[in-house]
């Protein structure tokens, strides 16, 4: 171990967050890390790189020596996976074009070993749902709540999936006892929404962390990546995939998310502070029925409306109407109407996906501007008064953070 090692494993995240994967920058007389665009390599050894893409085949070792061709790696994209495995404390990480490519990947993965049994807990992302309900890869999936996981488990299960805090709802859940129920089958972890700022799930018996990567770790709504942090032997596995599948990130992507990681730490606390002081508004506000945020903190909001939720959406002028969050902007969608649209309505609700719940991806802008803006749009719902909000069976105001 050189001295840049014992430094490495003595540093703080904020540290990771600006040095990981750029470690080897001054070295080169560089200051910020290049972008290599090229989809293939010169080689005039032949023989030599017939034998490294066998090595490959074999186990799906990352290739020693230069680049082959851009399926196989990237090295702008590598230094993304590099720094994204340093911050979520794992030994690897591979990146993918899209979050669902990366949750396809792991999924194929466990197919191609006979185990296409998945276990999962709602709610999860909209289109995860869908995936593994459809069973468009040929997965199968028993849907529990986290008690019921040891019990759904069986010989062909490979793989239980959750996601907390929860999309759309916040929920948070025992990361370390699912990992326990799950015994020796892999416990993947949605983390999108914590980022490895607020938690690291491997260090609570996850095996796999997924992140749409387009969200927080990107941070500026530019982007579109998915990456998977995991162990080496898996990690080997998901190179395998993505190498015959061709879900590969591009290399613009993964510079851009490089830089993202930098200033992570930064964003999400800051966005996090503007979500507290937006919670404590919104929770006592007569207009707003519920308020869900999880314990763990965060840049989301959950919350809902006793009128019509639409008319909140068509109402801001300032938070930005649309799918997607963990941008430096604020952005404010209908989770039954978008993200779990395709999510049968009965699994919706159930879920506790009402379709008077609101998404609120909260950003960088003044507080006070964000709080005119939400203020403005709930007075613009008919039928929002304090007399129409108050429901007989449940206090009109509630901070919920599920666990």
């Amino acid at each position: 171990m050189d001295d840049v090692d014992v430094v490495d494993d003595m540093r703080a995240l904020a540290t990771e967050a600006v040095h990981a994967g750029r470690d080897d920058l001054a070295r080169q007389g560089l200051h910020a890390p290049p972008i290599d665009l090229s989809t293939t390599y010169p080689s005039y050894d032949s023989r030599g790189e017939a034998a490294r893409i066998d090595d490959f085949a074999a186990n799906g070792a990352t290739l020693e020596g230069p680049p082959v061709y851009g399926r196989l790696g990237n090295p702008t994209v590598a230094r993304f996976e590099t720094a994204l495995a340093r911050l979520e404390g794992t030994e690897s990480a591979v990146a993918f074009a899209s979050g669902m490519a990366a949750l396809s990947a792991v999924l194929l993965v466990r197919n191609a070993m006979g185990l296409r049994h998945v276990v999962a807990v709602r709610p999860l992302y909209g289109c995860s749902d869908h995936l593994l309900t459809a069973g468009l890869l040929g997965t199968e999936v028993t849907w529990v709540d986290p008690a019921g996981i040891a019990d759904a488990l069986r010989p062909d299960t490979g793989l239980v999936m959750v996601e907390s805090p929860a999309n759309p709802t916040l929920a948070e859940l025992d990361l370390r006892a699912i990992a326990h129920a799950c015994g020796t089958v892999p416990l993947l972890a949605d983390n999108t929404f914590a980022t490895p700022v607020l938690q690291r799930p491997v260090e609570q018996g996850a095996r796999l962390v997924l992140h749409s990567a387009t969200k927080y770790l990107g941070g500026h709504g530019d982007v579109m990546a998915g990456v998977v942090a995991c162990d080496e032997e898996f990690a080997r596995r998901l190179r395998q995939v993505r190498f015959a599948t061709g879900g590969v990130l591009h290399p613009l992507a993964g510079y851009l998310l490089l830089r993202g990681l930098s200033t992570l730490p930064v964003r999400v606390r800051a966005a996090s502070a503007n979500a507290a002081e937006l919670v404590r508004r919104l929770t006592a506000d007569p207009r707003v029925t519920r308020v869900h945020y999880p314990r763990i903190g965060g840049a989301m909001i959950a919350f809902e409306v006793c009128g019509d939720p639409h008319e909140v959406i068509a109402a801001v002028r300032l938070i930005t109407p649309a799918v997607s969050l963990g941008s430096v902007d604020t952005l404010i969608q209908h989770p039954a109407s978008i993200s779990h649209r395709i999510v049968d309505a009965e699994d919706r609700r159930t879920s506790g996906v009402s379709d008077r719940l609101l998404r609120l991806s909260v950003g960088l802008e003044d507080v006070e501007d964000l709080w005119r803006d939400l203020e403005r749009a709930l007075g613009a719902v008919r039928g929002s008064g304090p007399a129409r909000c108050v429901a007989p069976d449940r206090p009109s105001r509630s901070v919920v953070a599920e666990g």
